[in-house]
Parts: structure tokens; C-alpha cells; sequence
């Protein structure tokens, strides 16, 4: 087929995200305005491979002549990114602009380049035994020399300021550099039909368009970053909401507010690729249980919780005591191997379980003891080691429990988009972790073979069956000492 000089072709928008940053929704306002505009569109997307080693593109054809005007005809438009041939480029930081250009997708004679110039670091930034900070002045500038139009802000810092969304002011850019034939009202509009965060991601949307356009106001600079549940309020569509904010109260009594804030950037990031199914199905069990795993029991949060003064006070109930009877509480504690290495750094606490593990010892290493909470030399053992939440985040545990949080959602965010009510199964998934001591190690022990034997298979590419990740997680449920989970693996 031949096609003449004079001829309409599609306009090309390629976008680069990062997880959690809306780059779903961003596609999708697109998509809507378009559909508004009564501009015949198309739209992919690639997914990357984790948070921060590998973006999520999307990538959009908008032909530029109405359906109306077609006489019943459609234009044929690509499925992937050709370089040489984007209109529009979009990154939501800087090094993804520069991945852009380093991949030949952006042209000095055609494209329009829209990045924010902030920068996130990649893991092989963060892991370098040096410096490994790429330099973003060369960044800066291979894109001004590289593209037709180089939009380049700060636009994380205009989403701060504004207390909106990045994608919302991406969303403005797009709209300002003029290369979609389409009015405001229908980017407005597209906000308005996806029902998140209407009036925060307008804001945002105005803001970008402003930036755009030059119109933009400057901003006070020490603006403090939105309340936690300010951002549940912009970011979350309200069947998310309500298990959002119950997460963010339990974090910040766990730990402390910016453990909370990590949680919504977590939830944050599901939420990106959920495409409204079901209710924000997915996205509501993984807030769910998310907050719930953050908040897993180790000793010092079974010390902070027993000695509570609500504590104190619900006892006296139970047992019926009047206002002038003494009551006695006994504490029966049996920390084991495991227990204590909890509290050590991870060195220290991987060395420990494995001289345990290699002498048979781990089960049967207990120091059995009863302290007596109402006396003051009893109670001030455990209120000493409540205490000790300041040290959590140096703790064998805790690195433990965040590296299996991080595979749980990057298989999350890689298999939702396959298998939608899979992803839902393996969120619920995390039901098997919990309580503490011989529980916890049983729980932890049946979620990793339930990982590696089903979801992991998945994730490198096998197939997705959510009845039998049902039917495990079930028979793990069901029995303890875990003969039904064997069969349902072996099934």
C-alpha cells in the first residue's frame, strides 16, 4: 500500500512510567479524550520489569481526522513504537527521557519531548560500590539537542505543590504542546468519566497545561508534602479509600508515618496497573493485606501491645475485678532461635539461623519464662523491649520481611495484567502469614512453596492458574502441619 505525501497519518505518543506513577490512567484519559474528540484511537502497553529497573511504556496512535469524516473507513495504526517515527514522547523522569533518546525514539525533526526532570534512581545507581549517579546535565542536554521540542520541569515538584498527582500534570503538558488537535474540555472531561481523584487530578491537569503554556505561577518553596490522608483523598478511588486509610492509622502505630507513607507508595503502585475490574478488586486486597504483612508480629510489637494501659484495663473486665482488687498478670514467654535473631542486624541474625539450622537446633532451642507484668520489674522488661521499635528497621526480620513483600508485588504488578483474577489470588495469598513464633515460620514456609511452585512459574512467563492458587492456598489454611497443601502442590 502506498501512501501519498498529503495524506493523513497517525499522531504517535510513546510514554515511559515508573510503577506507581499512573501511567495506566494517563493512557486512559488519553484514549477517552480522544474518543471525545471522535478521533479514531490506539493504544498497548509493555510492562517493565520492577519498580525501578525497568519502566512501563505505553504507547498511543490518535489518527487525526474525525470518524464522521472517514465515509466508514479506519486507518490502520501500529501496535508498537517505531524510532524515528513519535510525535510525542513522554517521560515521567529523567532517565527515562534519556532511555528515550538513547533508543532513537526521539527526532529533532518531528518530536516533541515532555519529561520531568527529577530524578529517581535506578537500582544500579543505588548499588554501585561508588558513584554511580548517571549525570543528568548530560541528560538535559542530550535532550534539548536531540529534540524538536524539549519541555523539560520539575513537574514531581509542581505535583507536590499543587497536591496532585504527576500524571495529571503530564496530562496538562500533553494538552499545552498543542500536538493532539483536541480542546481542554476534552481532557477535562476524560478526568471527570474515570472517577479518580476528579478534583485533585483537575488541579493537576490545569497546572501542567499552565506549565505548558508558560502561564504557570511560581510556587512557594517550602511546601510541605501532602498528609497521608490528604493522598488517600487524591489518589484513591473510594472503594480503595476506606482500607487505605485504616492502613495508614495501623503503620503509624506500628512504626511510624513514614512507614505509612511507604504503604500508600506501595498501594500506590498496584493501583497503577489495576484497570478497575471488579471494583478495584485487586487493588482492595492488596490493601488490605499489605498493611496487615507491614505490620507482622515480632517480639516488639507482642511487648508494645502487652503492655498497653487498654490492655491493663481489659483484663480487669475479664476477670470481673472490683476498682480496689489486685489483679495478677503472668506473661508466658518461650522465644526460640529464631525470635532472637529477629532483633540482631541481618548479618548477624543470618549467621545465628544457620548455626542453629546446621546443629538441629532451630526447634528445639527455647528459654521457656513467666514475667509477672503487674510488677514494676516485670513490666519494665517488656516496655524496655517495646522500645526498641527505633531499632526495627536495622533488624534481620524486617529485611526479611521487606524482600518478600517487594517479589510479592512485582509478581503482582507482572501477572495482573495476564490474569487478572489470578493476581487477586495470589494478594490473598498473603492470608497465610501470620501470628508469631512457630505460626509465623509455618505460614512463611507454606507462602514460599505456594510461590515457587505455582506464581513463580507464572511470572517467567508459564501459565496462570488461579483455581489451583485458590485450592493451595485453601488446603494451606485448612491444615497446619500441611499434608493437604502437598497434595493440592502435587495435584
Amino acid at each position: 500500500m502506498t501512501i501519498l505525501a498529503n495524506e493523513p497519518r497517525p499522531i504517535t505518543v510513546l510514554i515511559g512510567a515508573l510503577g506507581g506513577e499512573g501511567g495506566g490512567l494517563l493512557t486512559n484519559w488519553l484514549v477517552a479524550a480522544a474518543q471525545r474528540g471522535d478521533l479514531p484511537v490506539q493504544s498497548t502497553s509493555i510492562p517493565g520489569v520492577a519498580q525501578r529497573t525497568g519502566a512501563t511504556t505505553y504507547y498511543l496512535e490518535v489518527f487525526p481526522t474525525e470518524t464522521a469524516e472517514l465515509n466508514g473507513k479506519a486507518p490502520v495504526m501500529s501496535l508498537y513504537p517505531g524510532p524515528g517515527n513519535m510525535d510525542v514522547v513522554v517521560a515521567s523522569e529523567l532517565l527515562e527521557a534519556g532511555r528515550a533518546i538513547e533508543n532513537g525514539f526521539v527526532s529533532p525533526d518531528r518530536t516533541t519531548l515532555i519529561a520531568s526532570s527529577h530524578r529517581i534512581y535506578a537500582i544500579a545507581e543505588k548499588s554501585a560500590m561508588g558513584d554511580g549517579v548517571h549525570d543528568s546535565e548530560r541528560v538535559l542536554a542530550a535532550a534539548r539537542e536531540m529534540a524538536q521540542d524539549a519541555m523539560l520541569h520539575d513537574l514531581a515538584q509542581t505535583a507536590q505543590d499543587k497536591s496532585t498527582a504527576l500524571n495529571a500534570v503530564l496530562l496538562g503538558m500533553i494538552a499545552g504542546s498543542g500536538k493532539l488537535p483536541l480542546p481542554d474540555d476534552a481532557y477535562k472531561s476524560a478526568i471527570e468519566a474515570q472517577g479518580v481523584a476528579v478534583e485533585a487530578n483537575l488541579r493537576g491537569f490545569e497546572a501542567g497545561l499552565a506549565l505548558a503554556r508558560g502561564k504557570s505561577e511560581p510556587v512557594a518553596p517550602d511546601v510541605e508534602p501532602a498528609a497521608p490522608e490528604q493522598r488517600i483523598e487524591i489518589d484513591f478511588p473510594a472503594p480503595v479509600a476506606e482500607f487505605a486509610a485504616h492502613g495508614v492509622s495501623r503503620l503509624a502505630d506500628y512504626q511510624d508515618m513514614r512507614y505509612a507513607r511507604l504503604y500508600l507508595d506501595r498501594l500506590g503502585g498496584i493501583l497503577a496497573i489495576d484497570k478497575q475490574q471488579k471494583g478495584w478488586a485487586l487493588t482492595r486486597e492488596v490493601a488490605r493485606y499489605l498493611a496487615l504483612w507491614m505490620s507482622y508480629e515480632d517480639v516488639i510489637r507482642v511487648a508494645d501491645l502487652k503492655t498497653r494501659a487498654d490492655r491493663y484495663a481489659r483484663v480487669r473486665a475479664e476477670v470481673g475485678a472490683k476498682e480496689d482488687e489486685p489483679v495478677r498478670v503472668t506473661e508466658f514467654l518461650k522465644p526460640g532461635v529464631e525470635e532472637v535473631a529477629s532483633l540482631l542486624p541481618p548479618g548477624l541474625g543470618t549467621a545465628l539461623t544457620g548455626w542453629a539450622y546446621r546443629r538441629g537446633l532451630t526447634q528445639r532451642l527455647h528459654l521457656a519464662r513467666r514475667v509477672r507484668t503487674d510488677t514494676v520489674f516485670g513490666f519494665l522488661q517488656l516496655w524496655l523491649l517495646a522500645k526498641l521499635r527505633f531499632w526495627r528497621r536495622r533488624t534481620y526480620r524486617f529485611a526479611q520481611e521487606q524482600a518478600l513483600i517487594e517479589k510479592w508485588l512485582v509478581a503482582l504488578t507482572e501477572l495482573a495484567g495476564r490474569d487478572y483474577t489470578f493476581a487477586i489470588e495470589l494478594a490473598e495469598c498473603a492470608s497465610l502469614l501470620k501470628g508469631y513464633g512457630e505460626t509465623h515460620a509455618r505460614g512463611h514456609g507454606n507462602f514460599e512453596r505456594v510461590f515457587e511452585t505455582i506464581v513463580k512459574p507464572a511470572f517467567d512467563g508459564g501459565e496462570t492458574d488461579a483455581a489451583r492458587l485458590r485450592a493451595a492456598r485453601e488446603a494451606a489454611l485448612a491444615d497446619p502441619q500441611g499434608a493437604a497443601l502437598g497434595q493440592a502442590l502435587a495435584g
